[in-house]
């Protein structure tokens, strides 16, 4: 399985499994199945334009078609955070290919790439493109610097002992955890954890700068008073976030 490797300043290497072209196209295939029902439904709307003319109404039926799939598709990516309905079922997320927060521009530049991709005919121009590419990239990929990566499994059987049990000011403000828990994505928290995971493989002073370039991240995405995190370490902090995502996971999983 091909892997996007992301490599932060301190030199620590993780990686991220690369989507394949089937699982892109099953994605796809479901997205455009969800297009063509609002469409479906926006035709009915629009029937009253018929009196126009036939030519004048069939150009508004494509119109309208394009329209639909590029909104649907740009907006589920930035309000899901890199998933439409078809990657969400099949477990795919699109991401900055630098690891970076992904962009307003960037969802909205590979999406206006999806009809050239999609060129003759059957995305084989998008398709080809994946195939050759070094990270599975498409022209919109490309284009936008994005990259569509498996959407990892966050769960990990040994979270007990890896947070060592203890105290986790930051869960005490359950409003802000839920925040915390809704802006964090996937790909850090996963991240975060094998950062957590790996601790002892790295130098002391890269972990050092690389926990608080972390902390730094999750401390701009919710603030919380002072008195819960001025006695918190950059590393400490980390660890209280990576509690708050996977702890919540843990319970619904035991609970089903």
């Amino acid at each position: 399985m091909q892997r996007l490797t992301i490599r932060t300043p301190e030199g620590i290497e993780f990686g991220l499994p690369l989507a394949g072209p089937v699982s892109r196209m099953l994605a796809l295939v479901v997205d455009i199945a969800v297009v063509m029902t609002i469409a479906r439904t926006a035709e009915k709307i629009l029937g009253p334009l018929g009196f126009l003319g036939k030519d004048f109404s069939e150009a508004i039926k494509i119109l309208a078609y394009f329209v639909i799939s590029l909104v649907y598709m740009a907006l589920a990516e930035w309000l899901w955070r890199g998933q439409t309905v078809g990657k969400r079922l099949l477990r795919l997320r699109v991401v900055d290919a630098g690891g970076l927060r992904l962009e307003a521009s960037q969802v909205m530049v590979r999406n206006l790439m999806r009809f050239i991709d999609g060129l003759p005919a059957l995305y084989l121009v998008g398709g080809i493109t994946c195939l050759v590419s070094r990270h599975r990239q498409r022209l919109g990929d490309l284009a936008a610097g994005t990259v569509v990566i498996r959407a990892p499994n966050l769960s990990r059987p040994d979270l007990d002992q890896l947070l060592g049990g203890k105290y986790n000011s930051l869960a005490e403000t359950r409003h802000l955890a839920a925040r915390l828990r809704q802006k964090v994505r996937p790909e850090m928290g996963a991240i975060a954890l094998e950062a957590l995971l790996r601790r002892d493989e790295i130098e002391p002073r890269a972990r050092l700068a690389l926990f608080g370039e972390m902390a730094g991240y999750f401390r701009e995405l919710v603030a919380y008073p002072p008195d819960a995190v001025e006695q918190l370490s950059d590393e400490q902090y980390v660890r209280n976030v990576v509690e708050i995502l996977f702890r919540a996971q843990k319970e619904v999983a035991r609970s089903q």
